[in-house]
C-alpha cells in the first residue's frame, strides 16, 4: 500500500503522524501511549556494502541453532 501524506515537524522536533499512518500502525492517542523517537538516522548503503562481506563468519548451522530463538 502506498500512502502520499505529510507531516509537520515543531521548532522541538516533535511531529504527529497522519491518522492514516497511525492506524496502520495502530498508534492511538491517550496518555501512554506515546512513541518516542529522538531521530532517524539516513541508511549508510557504502558501509553496508563495505562490511557485508565480513559477515559471514556469523552465518553457520550452528549459529542458527543457538540464536534462531532469540
Amino acid at each position: 500500500m502506498v500512502m502520499s501524506m505529510a507531516s509537520k515537524i515543531t521548532s522541538r522536533d516533535r511531529t504527529t503522524p497522519p491518522k492514516g499512518i497511525r492506524d496502520e500502525v495502530g498508534v492511538r492517542s491517550g496518555e501512554g501511549n506515546a512513541v518516542r523517537v529522538r531521530r532517524a538516522e539516513l541508511f549508510d548503503f557504502d558501509w553496508h556494502r563495505a562490511i557485508s562481506p565480513t559477515l559471514g563468519e556469523w552465518d553457520s548451522a550452528n549459529d542458527h541453532e543457538n540464536f534462531d530463538d532469540l
